[in-house]
């Protein structure tokens, strides 16, 4: 937590703060060459690294069946350990040597008991990979990565990445699958919750923090020696790609999509996490205009492994490959194999076709050695860097069981840093801890449910959330302190609400706590009707015709349409899925410890009928006007989101002068060769809290080739100010910043002379800004 205090807490009486696009982290664009990449194919020759010699040696002396058997990834069962007979499958084939990896599986008894079946009991004795979904934390949970992308600030999914890793490394796991950095304009697909919202830069950024705290390390050039250390993992960077575009919002669903869109869009994130050192990738479950992406030649060899030349491990998703038989791409399991190894997986999670089709295809030319060599070799490599071969079991006394007080601080910290303060009438907020007395009602106020979606079930069962009723207690010792459930989270049972109305009425203020049960959101948990489920709303209705002072706290894992009852509600607090310190963090922002400085990661609603609405939507050939019928709108709603991306408010006050640019020209070719310019804002605290402000940075093209959003974020920084002061943030713009990728399927990136509109404002509504010509 040192690097997220170190980062944001800027002087406040002035000083500057520098912000800019991380070459990599934050564009995919600049490092990319005119014409496709110059790096080897994925079957062809590939430079000698520090364990080259060691894997060739293994390779010849593996056969076939062996090699093949690297390549398969089976799920072990919960709470299951060796030798309980549901898992005895997958210990036959580890001591045939036929496996190579296994999921779902935690804990340094159960992990070490496996390992030295594996070690010890087969002919080459070739350890095994353990992976585990650690999503946003193991015993220990963060906010939901959606809610940490809120924060703006990359530190807080780094502090994420370091706990986590820490703890699952401890209990014998190496591999997580994660970070996912799919781009959505979809607030339907419940998987929103587990990527970082709609906007590419904003996630490459949280995507590479990410990588780098899971993996240790700066990047590509240190991630080998890291991924040996016992507090880290090898990061996943999914799904690859294009799963975030997903029709209807509904999952697994499919994409069709431009090659422009795909490299603007949904590619960027992805180069963001290789270049900070991800070791491996996942495809996605979508087809991407036809092609499923688990026989996707093109996503999967064409660009990621000869254009970006990447020499790590792609891993299927959970029978991914399986089901191209699904999609009618493959005929049969053979067929899959085939289609899924050739095009550029190397490792096939749960099904079994690898295995039980390779040699025949091997035999009959449909494979060629050389792919599948270069397979094997990319799953022995991840093996060496992780140091299995000289490490391959965890020591049982050191394995961590449960939060420490550092890891409770730790997300703490993150989940108040991610709220988003929505609305603020009269002040309601913050609340006074010395007031006399308090209600606290609602579905999920007396609720330890609030971890959030991709939540090991041991960790559910054993460290449920700090409640908020319990957290409010706590924070207002002095207050009485009535609780009422009110409704049931998504039932239609309104018998509740006449108490939960009463206790608000005898109170000061009361806090109403509503939203989503984590279970209706992250996989499989599409909606069609995004507002709060059940009679919440109904509830909230009830308490605002006491006429008593109230806030409402939204606990979820998406965007939600708010409805009628905005307008009826002076405050509202977007939480929300905060993790293991839930309770404790809410109440940190409820009574004014903590200063709200989150923004929205994606843009909210007014119904589903927009959707989808995001900031960084293209232009058209009649833009909106209220007062021209023939314009691009609709007639039953206002234009624009409830909230739009980036927006967020505060305790206390900021203003920001006019945005200056360091020169009002340049020239194309000078930022070809990596010319860059500046442009600068004045920020002050004119308040009367110390509170945190967000500064954003946004390109318009005005005339492109290819048509290009209105807006699209190129900077952002999280300042933090005393009242009074100030501080100058100033942002870098080069070529990938201001350049974009054509239809070109060979990728072609490009600069075009022409004017540039740079906003620069609080959220993505930004109205000042300063005119920039490329010549």
């Amino acid at each position: 937590m040192q690097g997220m205090r170190r980062r944001t807490l800027l002087s406040a009486a002035g000083g500057t703060a520098v912000a800019g696009g991380l070459l990599g982290a934050g564009s995919a664009q600049a490092a990319a060459p005119a014409a496709g990449g110059t790096a080897a194919a994925a079957d062809g020759p590939r430079a000698s690294g520090p364990y080259d010699r060691k894997i060739r040696e293994l390779l010849g002396r593996m056969t076939v069946d062996e090699k093949f058997g690297q390549l398969q990834q089976l799920p072990w069962t919960w709470d299951t350990g060796p030798g309980g007979g549901e898992t005895k499958a997958v210990e036959d084939a580890a001591r045939k040597g036929m496996l190579g990896s296994v999921f779902s599986i935690f804990g340094a008894k159960t992990t070490n008991a496996l390992q030295k079946i594996a070690v010890e009991e087969s002919r080459l004795g070739i350890p095994l990979v353990f992976g585990l979904d650690v999503i946003h934390g193991m015993w220990t949970n963060f906010p939901v990565p959606l809610g940490q992308a809120a924060s703006f600030d990359p530190e807080v999914t780094a502090s994420d990445a370091e706990v986590s890793a820490k703890e699952a490394r401890s209990n014998g796991v190496h591999w997580t699958f994660a970070p996912m950095m799919d781009v959505t304009h979809e607030p339907r697909w419940g998987r929103i919750a587990e990527g970082c919202g709609e906007d590419p830069y904003l996630t490459s950024h949280f995507a590479a923090a990410k990588v780098r705290a899971y993996q240790g390390g700066d990047g590509k050039d240190r991630r080998r020696d890291s991924l040996k250390d016992k507090d880290r993992l090898a990061a996943c960077a999914k799904h690859f790609v294009a799963y975030g575009g997903a029709e209807g919002g509904r999952d697994y669903n499919t994409v069709d999509v431009s090659e422009s869109r795909l490299r603007n869009l949904y590619l960027p994130p992805f180069k963001a996490a290789l270049d900070a050192g991800a070791v491996t990738v996942m495809a996605s479950f979508n087809t991407i205009s036809g092609v499923p992406a688990h026989g996707n030649t093109h996503t999967l060899t064409e660009i990621l492994k000869r254009e970006w030349g990447f020499d790590g491990l792609v891993v299927s998703d959970f029978t991914g490959v399986q089901e191209l038989i699904a999609h009618g791409f493959a005929e049969d399991g053979a067929d899959a194999a085939r289609l899924s190894l050739n095009a550029g997986v190397d490792m096939e999670m749960t099904s079994t076709h690898f295995v039980e089709n390779g040699k025949k295809l091997l035999r009959a030319g449909k494979i060629e050695q050389s792919r599948l060599d270069d397979a094997v070799y990319r799953v022995l490599q991840l093996k060496f860097q992780l140091g299995l071969f000289d490490r391959p079991y965890v020591e049982q006394r050191d394995e961590i069981a449960e939060p420490s007080a550092a890891a409770r601080k730790a997300a703490r910290a993150a989940a108040a840093r991610s709220m988003v303060l929505l609305k603020n009438e009269k002040s309601v907020l913050p609340l006074s801890a010395k007031a006399s007395s308090i209600a606290v009602v609602g579905p999920f106020a007396d609720s330890g449910d609030l971890l959030g979606t991709w939540v090991i079930p041991a960790s559910q069962k054993k460290f449920p959330a700090v409640k908020v009723l319990d957290a409010v207690k706590k924070a207002a010792p002095q207050a009485k302190v009535t609780y009422a459930q009110g409704v049931d989270a998504e039932g239609e049972d309104t018998s509740g609400i006449a108490e939960a109305a009463a206790a608000a009425k005898a109170a000061d203020v009361t806090v109403v706590v509503v939203g989503e049960p984590p279970s209706i959101s992250g996989e499989a948990a599409a909606r069609s009707d995004i507002s709060l489920p059940g009679a919440q709303e109904k509830l909230i209705e009830a308490v605002a015709a006491t006429g008593r002072p109230f806030v409402v706290v939204l606990v979820n894992g998406r965007p939600l349409t708010v409805g009628s009852w905005l307008d009826k509600a002076p405050a509202v607090l977007e939480a929300w899925h905060p993790g293991t310190e839930a309770g404790h963090a809410i109440a940190d922002v409820l009574f004014g410890t903590v200063n709200p400085g989150g923004k929205l990661p994606v843009s909210f609603p007014r119904t589903v009928g927009q959707i989808p609405i995001h900031y960084n939507h293209e232009s058209t050939g009649r833009p909106y006007d209220p007062d021209n019928k023939y314009t691009s709108k609709y007639l039953d709603l206002p234009d624009g989101p409830q909230f739009p991306f980036g927006f967020g408010l505060s305790y206390t006050d900021f203003a920001l002068g006019e945005p200056k640019l360091s020169r009002s020209r340049v020239a194309a070719q000078a930022l070809r060769k990596g010319d860059t310019l500046e442009v600068s804002v004045s920020v002050r605290n004119t308040g009367k809290r110390a509170g945190d402000e967000v500064v954003q940075l946004y390109v318009h093209d005005k005339a492109a080739s290819l048509t290009q959003p209105v807006r699209k974020l190129r900077g952002f920084r999280r300042v933090t100010l005393e009242p009074g002061g100030h501080t100058t943030v100033r942002f870098r713009l080069g070529a990938e910043d201001l350049g974009f990728w054509t239809n070109d399927t060979r990728g072609r990136f490009t600069l075009e002379p022409g004017a540039f509109d740079l906003y620069v404002g609080t959220s993505s509504a930004a109205d000042a800004k300063v005119e920039l010509t490329v010549t």
